[in-house]
């Protein structure tokens, strides 16, 4: 395969012999694509495909994300990955009541990004939250749980503690990380948008940024069918500030995009 100029060549040659109503331009075009795609091992029509792909213009679009399946534990702090990735990438997205699908409303680059740094943290998420349970530290944790109790005709509600249960563990853990993800790729976001508001293009790039959003709110709005607010992921039973504290700690070290830190394999989750 070619580099992406060889292709741009190619498929200049061949957008120029297709255009053209003479026939002898068309043919000399053709076949200058031709023997330049020979040279190169490039095939015509991927040529045409890379140019086609190069000259399109981007356009807000909805896809479907699937979380997990319906009953599964912690698919709302999966949610709540994916909503942290999004919010940093410009995607505005509907859950749906079981959060087990993820609605994501954006252009489709950003969408791309988003299910690609989803994919990896997900896997770093999981893989950080089994260390963590089996090194057996929470169990030394307790917690507040409210107990209701019948005294004749009243209800009372006590607080009582209670051992950390395992599962209360995992949750508070990954709503730590994903508190954390949320907060570097925000911060990376605004590092990204200042470098590209410097310099003599800035008034350009400001505008464009602002179309970009309006666009994709205009887009929302006409597609969007979400009626109510997600509830957010929350711990049930109790709030640990020790697993929070470790879920924050693997959030600093994960790895975002290429950055080298768990070298782990991408692919679907088990957890």
């Amino acid at each position: 395969m070619g580099s992406d100029r060889t292709l741009t060549r190619i498929g200049g040659l061949l957008r120029q012999a297709e255009s053209t109503d003479n026939e002898y331009e068309a043919a000399t075009f053709l076949a200058a694509a031709q023997r330049l795609a020979t040279q190169a091992s490039i095939d015509l029509a991927v040529a045409r495909a890379h140019v086609a792909d190069r000259e399109r213009r981007p356009q807000p679009t909805q896809r479907i994300i699937e979380i997990g399946e319906a009953g599964r534990k912690g698919l709302r702090t999966y949610v709540q990955l994916f909503l942290v990735i999004a919010r940093a990438n410009d995607v505005r997205c509907d859950i749906s009541r079981s959060s087990t699908l993820v609605f994501a409303y954006g252009f489709d680059t950003d969408i791309d990004t988003c299910e690609t740094l989803y994919a990896s943290l997900l896997w770093q998420m999981v893989a950080a939250s089994d260390r963590y349970l089996k090194s057996g530290v929470y169990r030394s944790e307790t917690v507040e749980r409210v107990v209701t109790e019948t005294r004749g005709r009243r209800r009372v509600r006590r607080i009582e503690r209670v051992p950390l249960a395992g599962v209360t563990a995992r949750l508070n853990f990954q709503l730590g990380y994903a508190e954390r993800i949320g907060i570097r790729l925000g911060e990376a976001q605004q590092q990204a948008e200042r470098a590209a508001l410097t310099g003599p293009a800035e008034a350009g790039t400001a505008l464009a940024l602002r179309n970009k959003q309006v666009e994709l709110t205009d887009y929302y709005t006409g597609h969007s069918t979400a009626r109510g607010a997600w509830r957010g992921a929350h711990a049930p039973t109790g709030y640990s500030p020790a697993a929070r504290q470790a879920g924050d700690r693997a959030g600093r070290n994960a790895r975002l995009g290429t950055e080298p830190q768990f070298g782990a394999p991408r692919g679907s989750i088990e957890a």
